[in-house]
């Protein structure tokens, strides 16, 4: 009888074996007909993001919404891969894809102690990440295995190990283990020491949990781990254990590319987007600009610190804002509302680069204290708080005096001592370009692109003022002037019937009159009334018509006199175009600031083939011209408007100053051979720069600083004079008024020096007797 039960058991479970055995073969075989192509593996795709790189390589940004870098295993260093078979899969190479061994053990983990324990290899976590959504079913695990087979059956180990090192996400918007490295400690992967390499191994089981900005004691813990592993599997010595598990944290956000050059990767972006859509962010395209990385944060430097200058200045406008600040007590329950309160204040008010957000703890005439956290305080003494002591004063208005809970702007100076500056309202504008092809090497739009993002360089609309005169000056030397030629700064008076509008009655900058002078002078002096008679002999239409030859659309610079001061609009991509034709000996070349644009595969996407000067590029004026026109500039920082460029200790630069009615705008252009910069500093809502502010004393120190560093090791290239031009004595000054006997000049060989404009009637033509009669009648 029990031996029939034994063998009627037997056959019911030997059935149900055979049964599910069947059915189980049945469900793999769907399974496996239905799992998806490897492809997508084989031919790995990420998401990459859009790369922006100086000329050098250095990058310069990144647009996308996953920070990734794809890298082959061969340039992963050893011990990072050797931490990650330590925290996720020790045996990895051994198994075919599943670890049964340690599902075995997972199990009974399971069962015995109630713990979530999971057995997942790096295989499966592979087929998971790449095909499989998170839910927890029989039958996604079934797909989950069945993927990790076939992915085992048709990779090598190698190749699955490098798709989970590109792929796995490992928190701060970062996929694999290239783009941790830099999330998590701002450098390439292959400079990642043992301890943070096991910090990163850490991190692929629970981002968050471990993540070490946010849980440090957890993640702490969980590197602790992954050391012990990979000491008890010996893929460290002793010494080194012991030296990792005693190492500090190393863990430093990244703060990106250390270049600033929002303005310009902006204009990138854009560029590129409009070449290829919304795939721009995501098929790891790789532009190569024309900015030179050194000189771009240089530009940026200078542009800081010449709005800073600027601001010291000025009047203090008074607190951003004001916080209530619970009262001042002792104690750990005081620091925490302290804290508390203090957090709208950076909030609201984010720290601007070296601009720091603090608010004001205590205030008097003497001594200001100010907080940016329980562990930075700050006593202001003396020099320190001197830019606010009027609101510090008994009678300051309530809006803009210092008291407890104002939000005010602190910066360190040279010495590493903090003082209490402001905000800018102001706004400033560098761009600097190869005169050779018009390639841009620094370009920054404005102050600072968190709080402006609109772009001054290529979008503002601005008069451009007296550095506008050299194209008159150049337009008067096809007409017969001459640098030497005589021309009398004196009053001007236009009626309403002669401007067909309101009365005009010019003036000079400093509002005095120096009579009779040479047009080399005039330019070096930016005389105003020189300037207009130039423009009333040579022609304003003729004017506007010539500057189209350096870019300027004539639409925005009208045919009045007022075009001899600079009344039109332009913005200093327009200007920096201009003084390249001047450079570069008269070629007009096209500004342009990408390079290539490439995709993952080397295929090249767009090339710029930029025309150059002297080859290909446009004729744009005579070279004489150009020639005479460098001359009048270099005179003008060698005795002019903008000596203090002779600060660089240089020979070759030229350039203009320029400042507008009332300074609403101040310029200035300046140039050698081998570089043009252009710098401008004015408000979005034009109004007064203030009274003293000029382009030679705003813009120009901002050009200077640039060029300290992007002239940095460049030689000095002569100045030749090209055919056609002579160099003769002036004899003198045609009109008699002053003697300028034995200056040299230079003139075009068809115009004799004696030619000059009549510095009363303002017409050009030979000296004659009556002439001489008229002049010493009137002066």
């Amino acid at each position: 009888m029990f031996k029939r039960w034994v063998v009627y058991l037997s056959s019911v479970v030997g059935g149900l074996l055979l049964v599910g055995g069947v059915l189980g073969a049945l469900v793999w075989a769907l399974i496996s007909a239905r799992l998806p192509s490897l492809d997508v593996l084989t031919d790995y795709q990420p998401k990459l993001p859009l790369r922006v790189l100086a000329d050098d390589g250095t990058t310069l940004a990144e647009f996308g919404e996953e920070r990734r870098s794809v890298v082959k295993l061969a340039q992963v260093p050893l011990h990072v891969r050797q931490a990650i078979l330590a925290a996720e899969d020790s045996n990895f190479y051994e198994h075919s894809g599943v670890d049964w061994v340690a599902v075995l053990r997972a199990g009974y983990t399971n069962v015995t102690t109630g713990a979530t324990q999971g057995a997942g290899t790096i295989t499966m976590q592979v087929a998971r990440n790449f095909f499989l959504t998170r839910e927890k079913t029989l039958l996604r695990k079934a797909n989950e295995v069945a993927l990790t087979f076939k992915i085992e059956q048709e990779l090598t180990k190698d190749q699955i190990l490098e798709l989970y090192i590109n792929q796995i996400f490992l928190g701060q918007r970062s996929f694999g283990f290239a783009a941790a490295a830099r999330a998590y400690y701002g450098k390439p992967l292959e400079k990642i020491t043992i301890p943070e390499a096991a910090m990163l191994a850490g991190l692929p089981k629970a981002p968050s949990t471990f993540n070490p900005f946010v849980n440090p004691k957890r993640a702490a813990l969980r590197q602790q781990y992954v050391l012990r592993r990979m000491h008890e599997l010996g893929y460290i010595k002793d010494d080194e254990y012991k030296s990792a598990q005693a190492a500090p944290s190393t863990v430093k956000a990244d703060a990106g590319p250390t270049v600033h050059s929002e303005y310009l990767n902006e204009m990138v972006r854009q560029f590129v987007f409009d070449l290829v859509g919304e795939s721009a962010y995501t098929r790891g395209l790789t532009v190569t600009t024309t900015i030179r990385a050194r000189d771009q944060e240089a530009a940026y430097q200078a542009i800081r610190r010449g709005v800073l200058d600027y601001e010291r200045r000025q009047s203090f406008r008074g607190p951003e804002g004001y916080v209530e600040l619970p009262a001042q007590s002792k104690g750990a329950e005081s620091k925490e509302a302290l804290a508390e309160a203090l957090e709208p204040a950076f909030a609201q008010f984010p720290d601007a680069d070296d601009l720091l957000t603090a608010v004001v703890l205590d205030a008097n005439a003497k001594r200001v204290i100010v907080t940016r956290g329980e562990d930075e305080v700050y006593t202001l003494e003396g020099e320190s708080i001197r830019f606010v002591r009027n609101a510090l004063a008994d009678g300051a208005p309530s809006g803009e005096r210092l008291r407890r809970g104002a939000v005010v702007r602190i910066t360190q100076d040279d010495k590493g001592a903090f003082r209490i500056t402001q905000m800018p309202q102001v706004e400033a504008a560098l761009v600097a370009m190869d005169p050779k092809d018009g390639a841009v090497r620094s370009l920054v739009g404005g102050f600072d692109f968190s709080k402006n993002q609109y772009n001054h360089v290529t979008q503002a609309s601005r008069q451009p003022g007296s550095s506008f005169k050299p194209f008159i000056y150049s337009a008067a030397l096809e007409k017969g002037i001459t640098a030497s030629t005589v021309i009398n700064d004196a009053p001007l008076f236009f009626s309403a019937a002669q401007t067909g509008g309101e009365e005009w009655e010019p003036k000079n900058y400093d509002g005095k009159f120096d009579g009779p002078m040479r047009v080399r002078s005039a330019l070096a002096k930016s005389k105003n009334m020189v300037s207009i008679r130039i423009l009333r002999s040579i022609g304003p239409s003729y004017a506007q018509d010539y500057v189209t030859k350096f870019g300027f659309d004539a639409k925005q610079h009208p045919a009045y006199l007022t075009l001899a001061l600079g009344a039109g609009q332009t913005n200093p991509m327009q200007m920096a175009a201009a003084y390249s034709v001047f450079a570069n000996g008269g070629y007009r070349v096209k500004p342009y600031f990408i390079k290539t644009v490439v995709d993952t595969k080397g295929t090249v996407i767009f090339e710029e083939t930029p025309a150059a000067a002297g080859k290909d590029a446009e004729q744009a004026i005579d070279p004489r011209n150009a020639f005479i026109m460098t001359t009048l500039m270099r005179d003008v920082v060698r005795a002019g408007t903008a000596t203090k460029a002779l600060s660089l200790g240089r020979g070759d630069l030229a350039g203009k100053t320029g400042t507008t009615n009332d300074s609403h705008d101040a310029w200035f252009a300046g140039y050698n051979a081998s570089l043009v910069g252009v710098a401008w500093v004015g408000f979005d809502q034009p109004k007064s720069l203030g009274e003293r502010e000029t382009g030679g004393g705003v813009a120009l120190p901002i050009w200077i600083n640039y060029m300290k560093t992007a002239l940095r090791g460049v030689a000095e290239t002569p100045l030749k004079p090209p055919s056609g031009v002579v160099s003769a004595m002036s004899g003198g000054d045609p009109s008699g008024l002053t003697d300028t006997a034995g200056v040299s000049d230079w003139y075009y060989a068809e115009f004799p020096p004696k030619q000059f404009v009549d510095p009363l009637t303002g017409n050009s033509g030979s000296r004659n007797k009556q002439d001489d009669e008229v002049r010493q009648q009137l002066f």
